[in-house]
């Protein structure tokens, strides 16, 4: 296979996007799916760590499906925000995983999940300036080591350590001081809405919508009226639907990936669920903007 580094990886004249449309993430119980046809999904994200390890089969068939759709990757253990030193020789296998592959974008979560080992989960970080001057730095040796932009996800949270400043301002900062993309996870923004009381529709809004270089959208739990577990285990709710159409009326259309870790539908259904956000892309083309339907 000929390696490409990510700057040999052109965006798309006609929209700035380095993918386009809808996708999927790439769950292990559907590789068989995604080997024996072409399903039709417009690009594919998996978690480097989830392939990284494995030669053999699984390499070969992971190669075979990197050739065949476009590759996103979205990453779970780079913890940016965490107290220790960023792991070069980590950052050194992404790299090549990256180039050997055709990794279009590199993407990870506005957390933290290790502190002298590994946490397995992902840790809400403080809102204050002391953070922001701590992520920025960080944020940009890891673009210089991997030569290519790191998107960070506005990650779904339920306490907070301290806070400084409110959360659309600390995310705001870090990026425009880190100089890097957003994953715009409009799912997290719906459940952090609900569960810490701000308007969603103003968050969507404020955010730079140059800075947008794809979306998410997932299913959440609602364990009670006030308070919603981000899941990824269900089918999306309609408020989020209506967010992500405000979204593109917003900042217009950016390419979108559908989310589903747990209690897996076959891939007919996964897809069927998928082209809900191409039907919402198409409409969001022909319209102007407009009001979030979700909003009081």
């Amino acid at each position: 296979m000929v390696q490409h580094t990510p700057s040999e990886l052109q965006r798309s004249a006609s929209t700035g996007f380095v993918v386009e449309g809808a996708g999927v993430g790439l769950r292990r119980e559907h590789l068989k799916d995604f080997l024996s046809k072409s399903q039709p999904v417009d690009f594919i994200e998996v978690a480097p760590e989830n392939w990284l390890p494995f030669g053999g089969r699984l390499q070969r068939d992971f190669a075979e499906i990197a050739s065949r759709y476009p590759l996103v990757c979205h990453g779970l253990s780079l913890s940016i925000a965490g107290p220790d030193p960023l792991d070069l020789a980590f950052l050194g296998e992404l790299k090549q995983f990256f180039r050997q592959y055709q990794v279009r974008l590199y993407s990870e979560h506005l957390s933290y999940c290790s502190g002298q080992g590994h946490l397995y989960d992902l840790m809400p970080i403080p809102f204050c300036q002391q953070a922001v001057d701590y992520l920025v730095p960080r944020i940009r040796q890891v673009q210089d080591v991997l030569e290519m932009e790191l998107v960070l996800e506005n990650i779904s949270y339920y306490g907070v350590p301290t806070t400084g400043m409110p959360e659309l301002e600390f995310l705001l900062q870090v990026i425009e001081k880190a100089d890097c993309g957003l994953l715009l996870d409009v799912n997290n923004v719906y459940v952090n809405s609900v569960n810490h009381g701000y308007d969603a529709a103003d968050f969507i809004s404020a955010l730079p919508g140059q800075r947008i270089r794809y979306g998410h959208i997932a299913g959440h739990y609602q364990q009670h009226e006030a308070l919603l577990i981000d899941t990824h285990g269900s089918a999306v709710t309609d408020p989020v639907w209506q967010l992500l159409q405000f979204a593109y009326q917003q900042h217009g259309v950016f390419p979108t990936l559908l989310e589903r870790d747990f209690n897996l539908p076959a891939v007919s259904e996964l897809l069927s669920e998928m082209d809900q956000i191409r039907q919402l892309q198409q409409q969001a083309s022909t319209r102007g903007t407009g009001d979030w339907p979700g909003a009081a």
